[in-house]
């Protein structure tokens, strides 16, 4: 293998941040440049020595890499006075400098000759490619794997690892300014999950149908001897596979599917063919996590994992940074009630990468099911590009069911959030900045609750000014 010098651009996103972390590991010289250089991706790669540049200033073009690699984040939009808002992707392109996405990158110098495993879907895609990994890890295969967060497992979102398996979260966002294929087509994997599919990504995607199509271009790329592992609850993914498949597939999720599950989310029985091969007790909640962990179940027995085996690395699985994540426990004095003598229990503060209805939706429902009837405070931003548009704010009051209260971040919408929040009348709350949604929350918190913060960006840090808010109350 040639070993060259890359330079990343949009090095700080989940997947780009993985990259470099690969191409590092691999012996490449890697730098990169981002806008407003962030943790936590910007901690991780100063830890491994790659070297950061803020902004995108044409400049940059005199390091004179081997490889430009370019992150989705680039664009050809210019900026109102007319100025170019990546001048140095202008400036590669003038100059004819060597280029390239990051998915072709990865497909050809890290992919290449490796059993990858893709997990696909609209939610659970950095989970479940966590299960996955961690059961391959358990069972001694010492996988490579590039996941969308950080698994607590492992402490990185990325390694080569020596065994001949890659387990990968297989997005399916478009490539690049000058690729609008989703990522996952340039992953070739022999084993395939593919583990919901709705509308989402309203900023590339015109419908529901404009995604299912990608999802069967990935399917097209699957051998004959590969497998794909299919939700059978889906009638989207029903739609895909009846465009054409060539492989072997194996379903889970239905009472008929060939891998099921018998109990409560947090404690069940683990069926393949209608036959129970082990008992699965741990401490992830949610019924989206026990369909993750029968998607990560059945890719792993293509691989050679049996089911029993399986089921006892996932007791030892610490699920993902920002998947509930406990940020906070801070003792609170205010009672329900003004006249009670009951004890004061402490609040508790979540982080959630939840931004799309459905798992925002998901999310509290998990909760609501370890909680029970304790008041559950859920806080949010719209902040994905597709919740930015509008499009699915309709949807917003079917996803904030079973909270208690709601409270919005609505800074930088161009959509009225009260309007579309007005159906749950007072459990509702706005606030057009990240200060006035504390201060909101403040008010309103009580002893004992669960106040679960949902975003998938750094949301100002709300987690840590909403602990010191009560900390000082």
């Amino acid at each position: 293998m040639r070993l060259m010098h890359i330079h990343i651009l949009g090095i700080c996103g989940t997947f780009m941040g993985g990259l470099a972390a690969l191409a590092r590991e691999a012996g490449h010289r890697v730098t990169g440049c981002d806008s407003g250089v962030y943790p936590p991706m910007s901690d991780q790669l100063r830890a491994l020595d790659i070297a950061l540049i803020e902004g995108f200033n044409a400049d940059q073009l005199s390091l004179k890499p081997d490889m430009f690699v370019i992150g989705n984040v680039v664009s050809r939009k210019r900026l109102a006075d007319g100025s170019p808002k990546f001048p140095l992707m202008e400036a590669i392109l003038d100059a004819g400098a060597a280029y390239t996405s990051g998915p072709q990158w990865l497909a050809e110098h890290i992919l290449q000759g490796r059993h990858v495993l893709a997990v696909a879907g609209t939610h659970g895609k950095t989970t479940t490619t966590a299960m996955l990994t961690w059961i391959l890890e358990c069972s001694g295969l010492n996988p490579g794997f590039l996941v969308g967060g950080v698994p607590l497992n492992f402490g990185v979102s990325a390694r080569l690892g020596t065994g001949s398996a890659f387990v990968i979260e297989a997005d399916e966002y478009d490539t690049a300014f000058f690729d609008k294929r989703s990522k996952f087509v340039h992953y070739r994997p022999r084993t395939a999950i593919l583990n919901n599919l709705e509308f989402d990504h309203a900023d590339i995607f015109d419908d529901l149908a404009a995604i299912e199509r990608q999802f069967h271009h990935l399917v097209r790329t699957i051998p004959a001897s590969g497998r794909i592992i299919v939700n059978d609850l889906e009638e989207s993914l029903t739609r895909v596979l009846h465009q054409g498949c060539w492989s072997e597939v194996r379903s889970f999720g239905s009472a008929v599917s060939d891998f099921t599950a018998n109990g409560e989310p947090h404690s069940f029985d683990v069926l393949q063919s209608g036959k129970s091969l082990a008992h699965l007790e741990w401490a992830i909640g949610g019924t989206h996590n026990q369909l993750n962990a029968l998607a990560a179940i059945a890719a792993a027995e293509h691989v050679g994992v049996s089911v029993p085996s399986s089921v006892s690395a996932l007791t030892q699985f610490q699920n993902v940074k920002r998947r509930m994540e406990v940020r906070a426990r801070v003792q609170f004095q205010r009672l329900g009630s003004a006249h009670s003598s009951a004890p004061a229990s402490p609040v508790t503060i979540y982080d959630d990468f939840a931004h799309h209805p459905t798992a925002i939706r998901t999310t509290i429902n998990g909760l609501r099911r370890q909680v029970g009837t304790e008041r559950i405070l859920a806080v949010f931003e719209p902040r994905s590009n597709t919740m930015k548009l509008g499009a699915m704010k309709s949807q917003l009051p079917w996803s904030l069911e079973e909270a208690d209260l709601a409270f919005c971040h609505s800074g930088g919408l161009d959509w009225d959030a009260d309007e579309a929040l007005a159906p749950m009348g007072e459990r509702a709350h706005v606030a057009c900045n990240v200060d006035e949604l504390v201060a909101e929350v403040l008010e309103s918190v009580r002893s004992g609750d669960h106040i679960v913060c949902m975003s998938n960006g750094g949301f100002g840090g709300i987690h840590a000014k909403l602990a010191k808010a009560l900390q000082n109350s």
